[in-house]
């Protein structure tokens, strides 16, 4: 297959400019977000505790959603269409709230005395990663809107073992950004909302039917 047939059959890879606009921003986010910023809590987040085996489905959140880009992006453009207007508007979104009210939290813990591997990957996680920027989670969010992509998904239609597997993953996902102290339950009920707003946006309406009507009228 020529460069130029393999380019038409994958046009829709222009999608992927979008991380030319979130990543910039984002970092911008975490460099200037340090100290003043909106905190958030609940009593809840403190009867949460904090385990650290946690620390396996929160990494497995990238393969996860990186997996079901891959999924998506050779097996039906207009499914892959469907997860990038979902999970890039929300995620665009998150940037502006950010922005506009910079939040973070005061959830992390002293695990200096927990030796074991698990532990020491939470301690590379927190020296990395900052506990700004932080509502809605993008962690919880994303992980919505991966499971409800392949949940509608035609090529996974009566696979149910597949989706048992992707439901028990993506609960554990949600559940470890609380236990890992990596988020407040606010941000989590916030990581909800938005991706409720983004299902009634891209997967309620009938694009295709309305697009149709224009292009008659």
């Amino acid at each position: 297959m020529s460069f130029k047939n393999l380019l038409n059959r994958y046009k829709h890879v222009w999608t992927l400019l979008y991380g030319v606009l979130y990543l910039p921003w984002f970092l911008l986010l975490e460099k200037n977000v340090t100290t003043d910023f909106n905190l958030i809590h609940v009593p809840l987040d403190d009867k949460i505790p904090f385990c650290e085996y946690f620390i396996i489905p929160y990494y497995l959140w990238f393969l996860f959603v990186a997996a079901t880009f891959v999924y998506f992006f050779f097996y039906s453009r207009r499914e892959y269409y469907e997860l990038c207007g979902f999970l890039f508007t929300g995620m665009t979104i998150f940037l502006i709230i950010c922005t506009v009210w910079p939040n973070g939290l005061n959830l992390r813990q002293d695990i200096s005395n927990v030796n074991n591997i698990f532990a020491d990957l939470v301690k590379g996680l927190y020296k990395t990663d900052t506990s700004t920027n932080v509502f809605p989670s993008i962690h919880v969010f994303n992980t919505l809107g991966c499971f409800i992509a392949l949940f509608k998904s035609k090529g996974l239609k009566g696979k149910h073992i597949t989706k048992t597997f992707i439901a028990i993953l993506s609960i554990s996902i949600i559940l470890s950004t609380m236990f890992l102290k990596q988020h407040s339950v606010v941000d989590v009920i916030g990581g909800f909302v938005l991706a409720l707003l983004m299902y009634l946006l891209v997967y309620v309406p009938n694009w295709n039917n309305i697009f149709n009507k224009q292009k008659a009228a």
